[in-house]
């Protein structure tokens, strides 16, 4: 592939990614978009079905839930659609999932190029949220139509609170993304060990059970959890009577930005270091 063979040519990417005479910032968006594609093609072009399965795993996730569920209450928290509950929650959950997992990556998957004048770590770490952004925005958005068309639903829906909804879910993603793309490069056995930790992040934040359904000694320690937030933002737009009254945005967007900074700082102060580990 053409354009694999100019990442590999250390020639070819310097006069490819920084043209002379071009200002910093349109070096940059070119050596992003050619890490974009390099992510695209090395992530779902070689796979059978690629991006096929990027859709039908929440799919399939959405309707194993809904036929549990329904098994065992005759209706959701919110309204009497099982599917478009679980996924007015869940598709905004694995947006952060995957946002946090693929800019955690960033540098372990690309530390070859790092090498490279032209390339830069931030660089990479842009590149890997444009792609988990573009790939999950879009999913959400072939998810969701799907979904009315086959069941022909007649939900009014709010886009507004769905596009803050899923801004923050991307911004906390980053966040974390980037903190442990840190602490996952110089302990790697703290990638085992996040992902042990967080497993019951899809139950306590607010993906099968509203805020408001679960105990009250219970909700006092929900809220402080912030993913717990932006599901709560998500449903306003499918249930335009749903307040989610418990959100605070200072809260949230103060851990986003206490974790986002502490991350930064880290790479910023051992990027050279970490791509010789």
């Amino acid at each position: 592939m053409h354009f694999h063979n100019q990442l590999g040519d250390p020639s070819a990417m310097a006069t490819n990614a920084l043209p002379q005479g071009k200002p910093r910032r349109y070096k940059s968006l070119r050596t992003i978009a050619a890490l974009v594609v390099r992510e695209m093609v090395s992530t779902y072009g070689r796979s059978p079905g690629g991006y096929v399965w990027a859709i039908l795993e929440p799919v399939a996730a959405i309707a194993v839930l809904s036929v549990a569920f329904s098994y065992a209450f005759k209706v959701p928290s919110l309204g009497t659609n099982f599917p478009i509950f679980f996924a007015s929650g869940y598709l905004a959950f694995v947006l952060y999932a995957d946002v946090a997992a693929k800019t955690a990556r960033s540098i372990r998957f690309s530390r070859q190029l790092l090498n490279y004048p032209a390339v830069r770590y931030t660089d990479t770490i842009f590149a890997r949220l444009f792609l988990s952004l573009l790939t999950q925005v879009t999913v959400f958005y072939i998810v969701i139509v799907g979904m009315h068309l086959v069941m022909d639903l007649n939900t009014v829906i709010d886009p507004v609170p769905i596009m803050i909804a899923l801004a923050m879910a991307a911004s906390i993603g980053l966040s974390v993304g980037v903190l442990n793309c840190y602490l996952t490069t110089v302990y790697p056995v703290w990638e085992q060990f996040w992902n042990i930790v967080t497993r019951p992040l899809f139950l306590i934040s607010g993906v099968i059970i509203t805020y408001e359904t679960a105990p009250q000694q219970l909700q006092s320690v929900l809220w402080y959890n912030p993913l717990i937030h932006f599901t709560g933002v998500a449903r306003r737009g499918f249930y335009p009577t749903y307040e989610a009254s418990y959100v605070s945005y200072t809260y949230f967007f103060t851990c986003t930005l206490v974790v986002g900074t502490l991350g930064l700082m880290l790479l910023y102060r051992h990027h050279k270091t970490l791509t010789e580990i």
